[in-house]
């Protein structure tokens, strides 16, 4: 009788091969969008460097006393009138130069930080909250709700949004960080209103939705638990582009003299301070100025770097 402790096959040569000889199979387990998205981000020199250098001023916002010890608010008018740059003295309070009430313009850089972010972070979440609820409810219901919500959207839409913000600005006495945050915010959610919109539009005409449906799944179920994890991704990357461009309207309007003001530190009030004082000293206006690009630049190559890595077109 033939041997039967152990199974053979007919190779590709019409030989018989064990079983124990073929290579056994693996299976990879699947990535989700995001896996995928992650995985693109990591090899993504853009990301990678943005990432550091938010990193770093999330450090110096939240921790500005390891970086100097100088008193940002403290000015010496005898000894550091409109002091120039000593560009050899790294981290010390001489290494920018002084401003015309003799602060060190290092120091003022780094403690402005703090408020640029408080401000650019908070804003991006309340136009990301409001905005993505409001455009979530349009897009899935539609009807008359969606034809409401729009026609709101719309009018607000049609603000300049740094005109209205000066104007929501001048019903205040006050200028503080939140009442910034709540006149970028007035005007900042439309636009996230509008993309959460035709997101959730088309997310919901997927087949796991209507099968969500006709098991009965309610619909707060079906809002969170499939709609809203599928149709955050254009969201997300308007968010993180938005966030710099947060930081630049507040430096602006700082600079108007309709933002933040003294005593609140900030890099639009420092160019602002320096504007007055470009034909003799630079310095003045050049550091702050600077700090702001490389920070809204980071947030611009960040927001980029997710749009890449999300929108499987671009792959």
């Amino acid at each position: 009788m033939p041997d039967m402790t152990k199974t053979e096959v007919v190779s590709t040569e019409g030989a018989l091969a064990p079983v124990d000889a073929i290579a056994p199979v693996t299976h990879e387990k699947a990535r989700s969008l995001w896996g995928d998205a992650w995985a693109d981000l990591r090899r993504n020199p853009y990301f990678v460097v943005s990432a550091a250098l938010i990193l770093v001023l999330l450090v110096i916002a939240v921790f500005p006393g390891w970086f100097t010890s100088a008193d940002p608010t403290k000015g010496d008018l005898v000894h550091h009138f409109l002091g120039k740059p000593e560009l050899s003295k790294v981290g010390t309070p001489d290494w920018f130069g002084y401003d015309g009430q003799g602060r060190s313009v290092y120091a003022r850089l780094i403690y402005g930080t703090r408020a640029s972010l408080i401000v650019a972070t908070c804003v991006t979440a309340i136009v990301t909250l409001v905005g993505g609820i409001t455009g979530m409810i349009a897009g899935y219901f539609g009807g008359l709700t969606d034809t409401l919500i729009s026609g709101i959207t719309n009018i607000f839409f049609g603000i300049p949004f740094l005109l209205g913000s000066m104007v929501v600005l001048q019903a205040f006495t006050k200028r503080t960080v939140w009442t910034v945050v709540f006149a970028l915010a007035f005007l900042g959610w439309t636009q996230i209103t509008r993309v959460m919109r035709g997101s959730v539009i088309t997310v919901k005409q997927a087949d796991y939705v209507h099968a969500a449906k006709a098991l009965g799944a309610g619909t707060t179920r079906i809002l969170l638990r499939h709609i809203l994890p599928n149709a955050m991704a254009p969201v997300i990357v308007v968010s993180t582009i938005a966030l710099g461009g947060y930081i630049a309207a507040e430096a602006t309007l700082s600079y108007l003299g309709l933002g933040l003001a003294a005593p609140t530190i900030s890099w639009g009030v420092d160019i602002s301070a320096g504007a007055a004082q470009i034909r003799v000293a630079q310095h003045i206006l050049l550091y702050p100025s600077i700090m702001l690009s490389i920070t809204v630049l980071a947030f611009i190559m960040l927001g980029e770097a997710v749009r890449n890595a999300l929108d499987p077109k671009l792959r």
